[in-house]
């Protein structure tokens, strides 16, 4: 979970989170209960699915209105949003899953909020490729993260080409449905014996 404070103001902040907007259920067995009294207190809810988050929002009982904000439309609602932020509105940001700016759209938001000068403050969360990091039993001392390979066949590979001489570790993001061709590549680009360790999820 992430939380960040937006605003040109020192008090009161205008505060953004970020969290995972689909495990409500770990949510409470979580030290997550600044981040929902967050949610509860902003004006606005910015999320990546809002039905996803919708259930998280149901769960906690509540009432805070949510406006879409995902891949898609990010070009347009960074605006919208900016002013809102700008003139005071108090606005969260909540991702699908993991932590907000991290392989999606919050970053750029994060981005244009620093270039505005709205303070942006972090609430520590969970982040799928730390947690699954220090759950591997791979060095953790140096990594590198690489996120998403891209879908392109030509650009994946060139990617991967250029990461075999590595010795750092590896921390990449897949979706299950990709997840078996992904792992088919690395063993043809990074060999057999190199450790691999892909956490449930």
């Amino acid at each position: 979970m992430l939380s960040l404070n937006l605003s040109r103001r020192v008090i009161p902040y205008d505060l953004w989170l970020a969290l995972s907007g689909g495990h409500s259920h770990r949510q409470s067995r979580r030290h997550d209960l600044s981040a929902i009294a967050t949610l509860q207190q902003v004006d606005l809810i910015a999320a990546e699915d809002t039905r996803h988050t919708g259930k998280l929002l149901k769960y906690f009982q509540i009432s805070t209105p949510q406006i879409s904000y995902h891949d898609h439309n990010r070009h347009q609602r960074q605006g919208q949003l900016l002013e809102k932020l700008i003139s005071g509105t108090n606005i969260a940001l909540v991702s699908d899953a993991g932590m907000p700016g991290i392989s999606d759209p919050g970053f750029e938001l994060v981005a244009s909020c620093v270039e505005a000068e709205i303070m942006v403050v972090p609430i520590p969360g969970v982040s799928a490729g730390i947690t699954g990091l220090v759950a591997s039993g791979l060095s953790p001392a140096k990594f590198v993260f690489e996120g998403f390979l891209p879908t392109k066949k030509k650009l994946r590979l060139q990617l991967l080409q250029t990461l075999q001489g590595e010795s750092r570790t590896l921390v990449f993001y897949e979706a299950p449905h990709r997840l078996t061709k992904t792992l088919l590549e690395f063993v043809e680009y990074f060999g057999g014996d190199r450790r691999l360790f892909v956490p449930e999820n």
